[in-house]
C-alpha cells in the first residue's frame, strides 16, 4: 500500500510525520539513542521483521536522521544519530514525559532520565526559546508564517 507523502505538505508537522511517523522509526531511533547501534541488537529489541528494519534504516539515513558507519571488513554497520536525529531525539522526550504523566500506569515510568547539568532526574518540558517559561497548548496563538500556504 503506498504511503501518503507528508513530505510535501505546507506544515512543520507533516514534514515531521514523513521522516518520522511510520510507528518503527521512533523505536528505532529510540533504541540507537540508548546505545543499540548495529542491526542485530535494534533487531533482537524490536522484534522487527529485518526486511522493515532494513527499510526503516534505510529511509532514517536518507532523511538525515541516522549516520550508517561501518564497524569491520565486512559489510556492516553501525548506526549513530545525527544533529537532526538527536533533535528529534528531544521530541520523543516529550512523548515520554506525556507517556509517563498518563499512560504509566500504577508501575510507573519504564525509564528515568538524569539530567547532566543538574544530576538530577527529570522530565523534558517545552519552554520558550525566548523567555524560557513554560510553552504549552493555551500560552501560544499560531499565526501563518512565511512559508504558510
Amino acid at each position: 500500500m503506498q504511503r501518503t507523502n507528508f513530505g510535501d505538505m505546507a506544515c512543520s508537522i507533516a514534514r515531521t510525520l514523513d521522516v518520522i511517523g511510520e510507528p518503527w522509526s521512533p523505536l528505532i531511533l529510540r533504541d540507537v539513542f540508548v546505545g543499540f547501534t548495529r542491526f542485530e541488537q535494534i533487531q533482537a529489541d524490536l522484534g522487527i521483521s529485518r526486511k522493515v528494519l532494513t527499510e526503516r534504516l534505510n529511509h532514517l539515513v536518507e532523511c538525515g536522521v541516522l549516520e550508517r558507519r561501518p564497524y569491520d571488513g565486512r559489510p556492516r554497520y553501525e548506526y549513530v544519530l545525527t544533529e537532526k536525529g538527536r533533535e528529534l531525539v528531544a521530541l520523543l522526550m516529550v512523548m515520554v514525559a506525556l507517556g509517563d504523566k498518563w499512560l504509566a500506569g500504577e508501575a510507573g515510568p519504564p525509564v528515568l532520565y538524569r539530567h547532566h547539568a543538574c544530576g538530577e532526574i527529570s522530565t523534558t518540558e517545552l519552554c520558550c526559546a525566548n523567555c524560557g517559561k513554560p510553552m504549552h497548548a493555551n500560552d501560544v496563538d499560531v499565526l501563518a508564517g512565511p512559508g504558510s500556504a
